[in-house]
C-alpha cells in the first residue's frame, strides 16, 4: 500500500478550526497509509522556552498565510487531506497506527474563563513539562515522584463540513475536538463524510489526560502519527463511532452531561441492536449491566463529551464492523 509523508510546514496546517475552501495538503486513495507531523502550541509562540520549538515549528508561527488562519479555536492542524472518491453520507475509517510524541516536551495552560471551575482558577498559567520517553512517564509537579504515564493520542480527529469557517473547539458529529483517550494506537475512529474527499485533519496531541480535562488542557504535545485512511461505503454513520484493542465506542456531545450522556446511551443501544443483533430493550439492560460510560471532556465549550465502552470480550465475536 502506498505510504505518504505529511509534514507540518506553513502550507499543510491550518489553524483554529475547519474549511471546506482549504486546499487539500494531501491527496489520497482508499487504504493509503499517512505518516503526519503535528505541532502543538501556537498560541504559545514568544513565551514559551526555545526548546519547545523545532525550527520548522518557528517558521509556521512566523509565516502561516492568513488565508490558513480559518477559525478562533487555538488548535494547530495538518491537513486537510483529500481522499479519493469519498462523496457525503461515506464514512471514513481512521486506523490510528502509531502515535509518538514529536518533542520531549509538552504543556498545560489554564485560560481565564475556562475549566471546570473558572471562577476558583481564574489566572493564565503556562507549565511546561518534560517527557520521559524512554521510560514512558512525566513527572508533575516537578520533584513530587508523581509519575504520570504517557499515553499518546491526537485530541482532534475531524472532517470538514460545508461551513467555511468552523471553530476547532467543539466536538460534533464531524468529529473534530472529541479529546478521547481511549483513542490510542491500535484505535479506529469512524467518521461520517460530509463534503467530497472528506477532508481529514488532525491535530491536538496529548502525551497524556485524565477523563474530563477539567482545566481546559491536557500535557499537550507536538506529536507523529501514523495513520491509514480507508473509504467505507458499507457503513453508514450519523455520528462518529470508535474501536480499540478492548473496546466498542459511542459518543455524545452536548452543551449539558446530562444531554451529551443520553446522547452516548442512545447511540450505543442503536450499535448494539444494529451490530450486535439484540432487541433494543436488551440492549438497554446490557448497557446498565456492562457498559461503562465515561465523561470524555466538559470544556470544549459549547460541547461537552460523554462515552460509552462496551467491552469486547463480552461479545461472541469481537469484529462487528
Amino acid at each position: 500500500m502506498p505510504v505518504h509523508t505529511l509534514k507540518a510546514t506553513p502550507h499543510t496546517v491550518h489553524l483554529g478550526g475547519f474549511s471546506s475552501q482549504l486546499p487539500p495538503a494531501l491527496y489520497v486513495q482508499s487504504g493509503d497509509v499517512v505518516q503526519v507531523e503535528t505541532y502543538s502550541g501556537f498560541a504559545h509562540y514568544g513565551k514559551a522556552p526555545d526548546r519547545f520549538f523545532t525550527p520548522e515549528f518557528l517558521e509556521i508561527c512566523q509565516t502561516l498565510p492568513a488565508e490558513r488562519r480559518v477559525g478562533p479555536g487555538p488548535h494547530l492542524l495538518t491537513g486537510p487531506i483529500y481522499v479519493e472518491g469519498a462523496e457525503p453520507g461515506d464514512v471514513l475509517e481512521v486506523r490510528l497506527q502509531a502515535i509518538t510524541p514529536r518533542l520531549p516536551i509538552g504543556f498545560n495552560a489554564i485560560r481565564p474563563g475556562w475549566g471546570a471551575l473558572p471562577g476558583e482558577f481564574d489566572q493564565p498559567r503556562l507549565r511546561l513539562i518534560d517527557l520521559d520517553i524512554d521510560q514512558g512517564v512525566a513527572e508533575f509537579p516537578p520533584g513530587s515522584g508523581i509519575r504520570i504515564p504517557i499515553h499518546p493520542f491526537f485530541g482532534i480527529l475531524g472532517v470538514a463540513t460545508e461551513e467555511t469557517s468552523r471553530s476547532s473547539i467543539p466536538p460534533g458529529n464531524y468529529g473534530g475536538n472529541i479529546d478521547n483517550r481511549q483513542l490510542q494506537a491500535g484505535s479506529r475512529v469512524f467518521l461520517p463524510v460530509f463534503v467530497p474527499g472528506a477532508l481529514f485533519s488532525v491535530g491536538d496531541g496529548h502525551s497524556a489526560q485524565g477523563d474530563g480535562e477539567v482545566d481546559v488542557t491536557a500535557i499537550e504535545t507536538s506529536m507523529n502519527g501514523t495513520l491509514q485512511l480507508i473509504l467505507r461505503k458499507d457503513l453508514p454513520l450519523e455520528a462518529p463511532l470508535a474501536e480499540t484493542p478492548t473496546d466498542f465506542i459511542t459518543m455524545g456531545f452536548a452543551e449539558d452531561l446530562d444531554a451529551a450522556f443520553e446522547i452516548a446511551l442512545r447511540r450505543m443501544i442503536d450499535f448494539l441492536h444494529r451490530f450486535v443483533g439484540i432487541g433494543r430493550e436488551e440492549a438497554y439492560v446490557l448497557c446498565s449491566i456492562a457498559v461503562h460510560f465515561h465523561i470524555t471532556q466538559v470544556v470544549n465549550s459549547p460541547m461537552k463529551g460523554v462515552h460509552g465502552l462496551l467491552p469486547k470480550q463480552i461479545l461472541p465475536r469481537p469484529t462487528l464492523i
